[in-house]
């Protein structure tokens, strides 16, 4: 018998179902067009498929399943890509645990069991089917999955497989995945639309979430999502993948949380940066990008919405040789751009700057930013304590979190060092009665903290559409307005154009600036509470959040509804 003959192709021509000779013309024309035995022998009419599948079940063992009997639409599609089942003439049946049921009509075809076993991560068995009614089914997978790419992304331009990832190490490691251009160039492409999509429109995150029968992509858009896509949830786990090249993390690993970051070069000149982070829910993973512009950290002051008094303090702040700068407020809020405003003022050569953050979000020139990793034991006290051995002028701390971090940011103010942090309150009173519950004595306080800044962001009215606010006087005066800002203000309402997102476009800073003063440091002293502290600060003169708000308002900058929603805590 000829060797070309081995395994199905030999029981068959045993049992005198196809001649020797046929059979040997077979095998050499199934290896030239790089397909198995069984799918030439069934193709060219040679055998009856049903024969085929009974041989091969009884030769390998296996339990033998009737296609046409099984209900298509509850393949799970999603575990193997539609490249692979077609590569390797092999379908996903049902899966029970970790293992994963695949019917196939030549079981000696083990390569592509051994392919779907490293895809999947799963135990493979396989179940005999007859060819040509997996020849259908191959059909119809492999279509829908074509549909499916071409209903969610449709005709897109061509130059977005062109967005480069300016990173080299992301670089190597999307060239060291194996990916299927065919199958996945439509994913890389419809990602890249996403991410620069988001980027035009001036979008500060992207959520990309799975449900059990749908997947949705938004957008947040000047503080408020928005859905903007709804690709088809066979699509999950490749867009996952894709995004999980992107920002080099380990493609393979869905159950933990992940972080990572993408550097994606958008045109010869302009680069942005994306932090991401995985996190396994009920259906998949869900991934949200938050957009890091560096242009958004050089604006210049100006540029934030201070009031002139404002704006004034925190300058006169800055400029202090010593003490403490407190950022306060929601995540959100722009509590990043004030203090990197803060720090770009403060970055000329002769004047030394480290930061610890987590994680850094925007580069800086010139200044020296430390990643904190708990993991590692590299923590913001530890950062801290090692700046202070490294002759700093000014010190920046992402957040004080705890007394230890606390303590040591308050002896570097009291000993020579301007230090700018945040803090996660309400209001600038509350700043400083969290550091007095921490355990910060209230001396130390009193004579540390020189400026807190508690801030908001509203959204800004688009002045190509805002109309007119018709709003009684006696409701503007029970709001808060004075009677000043009453007869003279200019209030408008949205409404919304091809320009803006619902009648905002942008959005401008609501803050509460209060110094230390020495009437406040008292009250500090004395154990005084928020309360206390927030009183003597407006008798200093020191607008409050309500207060910046409605100055806004009056100016026709926002609506008194955006003013009410960010200020109505």
């Amino acid at each position: 018998m000829s060797k070309t003959l081995s395994g199905l192709s030999r029981r068959i021509v045993e049992k005198g179902l196809i001649a020797q000779e046929t059979a040997s013309e077979l095998a050499e024309k199934a290896k030239e067009a790089k397909i198995s035995f069984i799918t030439q022998a069934v193709t060219s009419g040679a055998i009856n498929s049903k024969i085929v599948a009974l041989i091969a079940s009884e030769e390998f063992g296996l339990p033998l399943l009737d296609l046409a009997s099984f209900d298509t639409e509850l393949i799970p599609q999603d575990l193997i890509g539609a490249s692979l089942i077609e590569k390797h003439r092999i379908i996903p049946l049902f899966t029970r645990g970790n293992r994963l049921f695949v019917g196939q009509s030549d079981p000696s075809h083990i390569l592509g069991i051994d392919e779907v076993k490293f895809s999947t991560g799963m135990a493979v068995e396989a179940i005999v089917v007859e060819e040509d009614k997996l020849a259908v089914t191959l059909d119809k997978i492999v279509n829908a999955s074509d549909n499916s790419l071409e209903e969610a992304f449709g005709d897109l331009d061509g130059t977005l497989d062109e967005v480069d990832l300016e990173d080299p190490e992301a670089k190597a490691k999307e060239q060291e995945t194996d990916v299927t251009p065919g199958d996945d160039a439509p994913i890389v492409r419809f990602v890249n639309k996403m991410l620069l999509d988001a980027v035009r429109i001036g979008a500060s995150d992207i959520h990309f979430e799975p449900y059990e029968k749908r997947y949705r992509i938004r957008y947040r858009t000047d503080g408020v999502l928005k859905e903007v896509s709804q690709p088809p949830i066979n699509l999950a786990g490749k867009i996952a993948a894709r995004l999980k090249v992107m920002s080099q993390m380990d493609i393979s690993e869905r159950r933990i949380p992940q972080d990572g970051r993408i550097k994606m070069k958008i045109s010869k000149n302009k680069a942005i940066d994306f932090r991401v982070n995985t996190l396994p829910t009920l259906w998949g993973e869900k991934i949200v990008l938050r957009i890091l512009d560096p242009s958004s950290a050089k604006l210049g002051i100006d540029a934030l919405g201070y009031e002139e008094d404002q704006k004034q303090l925190y300058l006169e702040a800055l400029s202090n040789p010593q003490g403490m700068i407190l950022v306060t407020g929601p995540t959100g809020s722009g509590k990043t751009v004030s203090l990197y405003t803060g720090l770009n003022i403060l970055n000329v050569e002769g004047t030394n700057i480290s930061t610890a953050e987590d994680p850094v979000e925007i580069n800086l020139e010139g200044i020296n930013q430390v990643n904190v990793n708990n993991k590692v034991g590299l923590d913001f006290a530890s950062a801290l304590r090692s700046f202070l051995r490294q002759d700093p002028d000014v010190v920046m701390v992402g957040e004080i979190r705890d007394l230890e971090t606390a303590q040591i940011a308050i002896k570097a103010a009291q000993t020579g060092h301007l230090v700018l942090s945040t803090l996660h309150t309400n209001s600038a009173a509350e700043t400083l009665t969290r550091l007095a519950n921490m355990g910060v004595p209230a001396f130390n306080i009193a004579t540390s903290v020189s400026l807190i800044i508690a801030q908001r962001l509203a959204r800004r009215l688009c002045s190509s559409c805002k109309t007119p606010a018709e709003i009684p006087p006696e409701t503007l005066q029970e709001e808060g307005f004075t009677e000043e800002q009453i007869s003279h203000g200019d209030f408008f309402s949205p409404v919304g154009c091809p320009h803006c997102n619902g009648g905002y476009k942008g959005r401008v800073g609501i803050y509460e600036v209060v110094k230390v003063t020495d009437a406040v440091s008292r009250i500090i002293m004395s154990g005084g509470n928020s309360i206390e502290i927030s009183d003597a600060a407006r008798r200093e003169g020191f607008a409050n959040l309500r207060t910046s708000a409605l100055k806004k308002v009056a100016m026709g900058t926002t609506s008194l509804e955006e003013a009410n929603r960010v200020t109505m805590d």
